[in-house]
């Protein structure tokens, strides 16, 4: 079959490929010069199953309150006139039960973990690099009330067969040496230890790569326009190099999806959920991270990728707004600089932001839709980089008429119709 997809992205990318090892001929389409060069440019750096679960659960109000008025809180809303904004809050506020937050967090899990099985089958097949590191990710609680509130997740965790470990602060520099110099800042952990990281661009670029080398066209500097329907089909895609054609769809658009499929009927409860992150440039490796220590406290993540240390984290809601603003990188800032004092040099940190495509129960949307050739790909949130290849091979799977590896009943657009 001849298959348009629509962005370039880690999901768009990843899709491409599997759809390509499966013999279609494919084409994707984006407005930027190459792969990766939005939201899977900066962001944090991990491949994190087990840290996978919607921001969506109970007591999750009364946080956002709290957040709202620390110093460095990991959530700024700017409010928009925008019934988009309210309407998604007011879903996402819907799933703040503890019965939702089982149900999502266990589908997030599931593709989450095949995702990560799927990411290590493709470095044994092409050998593909991006400073990866399968160390493990170490969630940090500057606080006892933390550490005490775990209790959910570790439930989720050994329902899904996720390995763990609930680490005291010996524990914590047992697997992080370079936070021995601040132990009196937290209290405990809880550690993933089949967590990964690494560079999500390098990664997209080089797949976008061998992605070529399996056929697959990149229509780069071209911009989307519209899609086009007749009955309960797709026909053609308007973009700037004119309308193109083909047998199958795919919108991986993330946070713009929904302003695509809009035109034609199909309402994505998707929200660009702006998040920041700053590289950092190593000066003593012995007293950076070994892998990802996530900042419980501000929800920020603090990745080791080669000789840098990404930090990336915060939620501003605040539409398709693109400002970098300097409240967001003192944040940032502070985190690293508070739990890895001597490890990089702040002051030398590039500085970036990008929009999280968020949908309200968190978990992404992969399947089809109300037209017979459109797919959708799209909604990961913060765990694109982490979901991205199960989300490509079950995509791939589904348009091919193939069974995926795992259950994909719920993960469609069509559950919030239900």
């Amino acid at each position: 079959m001849k298959i348009i997809i629509l962005g370039s992205g880690v999901l768009g990318v990843a899709s491409a490929y599997y759809l390509a090892r499966k013999g279609h001929e494919v084409t994707v389409v984006d407005r930027q010069p190459a792969a990766a060069m939005e939201t899977s440019f900066g962001n944090a750096g991990e491949v994190s199953p087990g840290y996978s679960a919607p921001w969506a659960g109970p007591g999750v109000p009364l946080k956002a309150i709290k957040w709202l008025t620390m110093e460095h809180g990991p959530l700024k809303i700017r409010p928009k006139l925008s019934m988009h904004q309210w309407s998604w809050l007011a879903q996402m506020l819907a799933n703040c039960t503890s019965e939702r937050y089982a149900v999502n967090k266990a589908r997030m899990v599931r593709i989450a973990e095949y995702s990560r099985d799927c990411l290590k089958e493709l470095r044994a097949e092409i050998g593909i690099t991006y400073d990866e590191r399968t160390m493990g990710t170490l969630q940090l609680f500057r606080k006892q009330e933390q550490l005490d509130g775990i209790d959910g997740d570790v439930k989720v965790l050994k329902d899904s067969g996720v390995a763990f470990e609930v680490l005291d602060r010996d524990g914590c520099i047992r697997v992080e040496p370079g936070l021995a110099r601040v132990r009196d800042k937290f209290v405990g952990g809880l550690r993933l230890p089949g967590d990964e990281t690494g560079d999500c661009h390098i990664f997209t670029q080089n797949l976008a790569a061998e992605a070529e080398r399996l056929g697959v066209t990149f229509l780069y500097d071209t911009s989307i326009q519209a899609l086009a329907a007749e009955g309960d089909r797709i026909t053609g895609v308007s973009t700037s190099r004119g309308v193109l054609t083909a047998d199958r769809y795919v919108v991986a658009l993330g946070s713009y999806s929904p302003l695509l499929l809009k035109q034609i009927g199909i309402k994505a409860p998707i929200y660009p959920v702006k998040g920041y992150s700053i590289t950092v440039p190593i000066t003593n490796s012995q007293l950076a991270p070994v892998s990802t220590v996530m900042d419980e406290t501000y929800k920020i993540a603090i990745t080791r990728l080669g000789d840098r240390i990404r930090v990336g984290g915060t939620a501003e809601l605040a539409g398709f707004d693109l400002a970098l603003r300097d409240g967001r990188r003192k944040a940032l800032e502070h985190s690293v600089s508070d739990l890895f004092p001597e490890g990089g040099d702040v002051a030398a940190a590039s500085f970036w932001c990008g929009l999280r495509p968020m949908t309200p129960d968190g978990t992404p949307i992969i399947g089809g839709t109300k037209y017979r050739n459109l797919w959708l790909n799209t909604g990961h949130g913060t765990l694109g980089w982490t979901m991205s290849c199960g989300s490509g091979r079950v995509l791939a799977d589904l348009i091919s008429g193939d069974r995926p590896d795992i259950d994909t009943h719920d993960l469609a657009i069509n559950r919030y119709a239900a």
